[in-house]
Order: structure tokens, then C-alpha cells, then sequence
């Protein structure tokens, strides 16, 4: 059956559609359909703006639908500086991966040598009247000033960020560190297990 992945971003969907292809779940996300929403994103955290993705694509498609959204944290910056869901927006601009970098790394300069930060994570399905609801987190890492040369697209931030076990960037860590990581910090199972228990086959 299909279900809408209320994203344009590949890399977001990328995480689940193997396992939920193995399910009897075909992703689609917004690049795939003849139109997008003008959406206002404008809860106050990362589940009220995937309530808000979820379910205004539900109410136009009438297909079960997911909402994913993050919210970003960061220790060092003042309230009136915080990404929260507002992570790719600044200012009322969506940045590009390259301009996501640069401001990034200018608040690092201008808040210390390295910011400690978190990201936080929402999800919601809408199918049918049910709506379910879901929420995460990862262990905190660093921004650093210089960026690596390679860039994950679509997670650009990932250039900027060491991770504290491995003192890497998380963009040039190896396939062996990377799955010690993933095991100790990955919620994909979890989040492959919400999806299918909430989904309506």
C-alpha cells in the first residue's frame, strides 16, 4: 500500500523505506505528487509541526500520510538565537545546504570554539480519524567552525558536527564507528515499528 511521506527531503525517507517496502509499505513523498502545500509550520516544537505536514496532506489525499519534523538545541546561544523547528529557516529564508553551513559555523565563531547542541524529533500519522504521535532524541554532539570537505546532502549540518566518542565529523566517521553509533543512538527500528503499528493495511 502506499503512504505519504510528508517530505521533500530524500535522505529523511531514505532511513525507513527499505523496511517498510519489506512490509507491504511503498513510500511516496511530495517530490513524487503533481503538487505541494503551502504549508504554515508554525507549532511550537517539532510533533506539533508534523501534526501540521500530516495532516493537512491527509485532508487533500485522503491516504495515510507521516509528518516527520526536528527541532534543534543549542546550549551556548541565548533564547532569541535558538534553531528549535526553525533549523533551515532563518529569518523567513530557507537556506540552502551551502548557506545552512555558513550560518552555522558564524554562530560557532561568534558563541565560542564549539557549541553543544541536540537534536529532538517529531512524528505524527494521520490515517483515517487516528492520529498517533511520536518523539525522540539523540545524545548531544558539537558545531565546530571549520566544515569538513564532504557533505551529506540534505543534512548538511552533518559537515559542522563532531561526534564526542569518535572526535570526528559525523560525515567521516567509518562504516565501523557508524554502526556503533546507530547502535547506541539509533531509533530507526523504533521508528519503522511506530510507523507500522499505526498504519491501516
Amino acid at each position: 500500500m502506499k503512504v505519504l511521506f510528508a517530505t521533500t527531503n530524500p535522505a529523511k525517507v531514505g532511513k525507513y523505506k527499505k523496511a517498510l517496502e519489506e512490509n507491504g509499505i511503498e513510500l511516496i513523498t511530495i517530490n513524487d505528487l503533481d503538487f505541494k502545500l503551502d504549508i504554515n509550520e508554525n507549532g511550537k516544537d517539532a510533533l506539533e509541526n508534523a501534526y501540521i505536514k500530516a495532516k493537512s496532506y491527509y485532508d487533500i489525499l485522503n491516504i495515510p500520510t507521516i509528518g516527520m519534523d526536528n527541532s534543534l538545541f543549542i546550549e551556548e546561544l541565548p533564547e532569541d538565537k535558538q534553531p528549535g523547528t526553525y533549523v533551515r529557516r532563518v529569518k523567513g529564508k530557507e537556506l540552502t545546504d551551502t548557506e545552512m553551513i555558513e550560518y552555522y559555523t558564524s554562530l560557532v565563531k561568534e558563541y565560542g570554539e564549539k557549541l553543544t547542541a541536540k537534536w529532538v524529533y517529531g512524528m505524527v500519522i494521520c490515517d483515517g480519524g487516528n492520529i498517533e504521535k511520536y518523539t525522540w532524541s539523540k545524545d548531544h554532539f558539537y558545531f565546530v567552525s571549520t566544515p569538513s570537505k564532504i557533505i551529506n546532502e540534505g543534512y548538511p549540518l552533518d559537515s559542522i558536527s563532531i561526534l564526542p566518542e569518535f572526535n570526528k565529523y559525523f560525515v567521516e566517521i567509518t562504516d565501523e564507528e557508524k554502526k556503533k553509533y546507530s547502535k547506541k543512538n539509533s531509533n530507526d527500528d523504533s521508528v519503522v515499528k511506530f510507523i507500522l503499528d499505526n498504519i491501516k493495511k
